[in-house]
């Protein structure tokens, strides 16, 4: 069954509305104040200040209403103030907001790894640790593969984006914004080349024979024997929502079961039925034996986590893994209405209902497009409602990121909100809450579409 929005009730009214003097004479005066105070490397894409946020819309302090495609970067994907999560944090929050896990313990945190345990891919013993951040998350996943393993070297991939701290800069391909002038950044860490289908020199070639083009680098670059750790982003995020072909992964992690490498998923942005399953791994039936999630999580509480083989983790001695805020109790409470609510409202279903109304419209644009003679919209890729659209020099591969930033700016004038992302700067990416209406959702792509159609 497929849950329709019109089945949940929303408490603001799920229409956009953009006032003449955007941005407003609040947001204007609040940009000022920020200026005096909070650190110039701290960015915003959008220039407005939120007052509320409800299902896929975003008011904001001069009264204006924003339809939501990006989530919080595919955060709120239960909406930004779901009743069952909101009334599970002030449940929690009365009780105690704080006694850190290491020190007195409580029973969230064991059943959010219960849940975790049961949700994620296989059905081997497993143990699971929280955290705040997805970068932290991907830290530990390292911790534990090294530990576990007693080797060093760790294999990231082109276009790979997994944080902002020291070692997970070194593991994202990014330079600007995340890398530039932060290093030395830590070692061991080796870049091998991604399955990417729209840019691959040979266009035949397939996802076993892209696989077997990094496993050879890999023996040859490093030796299998020397490597801790393989990870990957199922759907890579910042590069471009990158779909890799068919057969990629389920190689990649065969051949690291066969070398004692453990296999790493990514699943920080594309977990939580983002994709149209509980996790991106799901749509080839690859298990992988640690599993870093975050973002979708909590329905916008900060919180992370690991999950994977017991004998990995059991392997980290007693306080070897932690935090102080890490599976914070009003987190988990978040954590565990969150995932009720994607049971309930079957949001895994949503993902793939809104990816078949999407894609339609915007493989209808691309075909417009090119039958104008004016071919800008070179790949429509992602699954679920984590979605892509790669913007190029008309007649070219050529990346277009001064269009994609046009396209952008023209969707935020008219209450639309969407994120950009890519390697090359040229891809909008798509992320509304997964309990967008159909009605919401339409209108973002017409806005989208306007958008495309005018700045070409």
């Amino acid at each position: 069954m497929t849950t329709t929005a019109s089945e949940i009730t929303f408490r603001l009214e799920q229409k956009r509305r953009v006032q003449a003097d955007f941005p407003g004479p609040k947001s204007v005066a609040l940009t000022e104040r920020r200026k005096a105070v909070v650190a110039a490397g701290v960015a915003s894409s959008v220039p407005v200040y939120v007052a509320d946020a409800d299902g896929g819309i975003i008011h904001d302090v001069d009264g204006n209403s924003f339809i939501d495609l990006g989530s919080g970067i595919a955060v709120t994907s239960v909406g930004a103030s779901d009743p069952a999560v909101v009334g599970a944090v002030k449940e929690a929050v009365e009780h105690f907001t704080h006694t850190c896990f290491m020190v007195t313990p409580y029973e969230s945190y064991v059943a959010l790894a219960e849940q975790l345990n049961r949700l994620t891919p296989g059905e081997h013993e497993k143990r699971t640790v929280l955290f705040n951040s997805g970068a932290e998350a991907v830290e530990n996943a390292v911790k534990v593969a090294r530990l576990a393993t007693g080797r060093d070297a760790v294999v990231a991939f082109d276009h790979a984006y997994h944080g902002r701290t020291n070692l997970t800069m070194a593991l994202t391909a990014k330079a600007m914004p995340y890398k530039t002038n932060f290093g030395p950044f830590a070692p061991e860490v080796y870049r091998m080349p991604m399955s990417y289908p729209y840019r691959e020199e040979n266009p035949s070639i397939t996802g076993a024979e892209a696989a077997k083009r990094a496993i050879t680098m890999i023996e040859k670059q490093i030796g299998g024997d020397q490597v801790a750790a393989i990870i990957i982003e199922p759907i890579q995020g910042e590069g471009g929502f990158i779909v890799p072909a068919d057969g990629f992964l389920p190689a990649l992690a065969d051949w690291a079961k066969e070398k004692g490498i453990v296999f790493i998923a990514d699943e920080v942005q594309s977990g939580f039925c983002r994709t149209g399953e509980w996790f991106a791994v799901n749509h080839e039936g690859v298990v992988p034996d640690i599993m870093t999630m975050a973002k979708g999580i909590a329905g916008g509480m900060p919180l992370s986590a690991i999950t994977g083989r017991a004998d990995l983790l059991d392997a980290v001695h007693p306080g070897g893994l932690g935090g102080t805020y890490g599976g914070n109790p009003v987190a988990c409470a978040a954590a565990l209405a969150a995932i009720g609510s994607m049971e309930e409202y079957n949001l895994a279903g949503r993902a793939r209902h809104i990816e078949a109304l999407a894609t339609g419209r915007l493989q209808a644009l691309q075909s417009e497009l090119a039958g104008a003679g004016n071919a800008v919209i070179g790949d429509i890729r992602g699954r679920g409602a984590m979605l892509a659209i790669e913007l190029v020099q008309a007649g070219s591969k050529e990346p277009n990121p001064e269009l994609t930033k046009a396209v952008a700016a023209a969707c935020l004038k008219e209450g639309v909100i969407i994120l950009t992302c890519g390697t090359y700067g040229n891809v909008i990416r798509l992320l509304p809450p997964l309990v967008i209406t159909d009605e919401l959702l339409n209108d973002g792509l017409d806005v989208l579409a306007a958008a495309i159609k005018a700045n070409a």
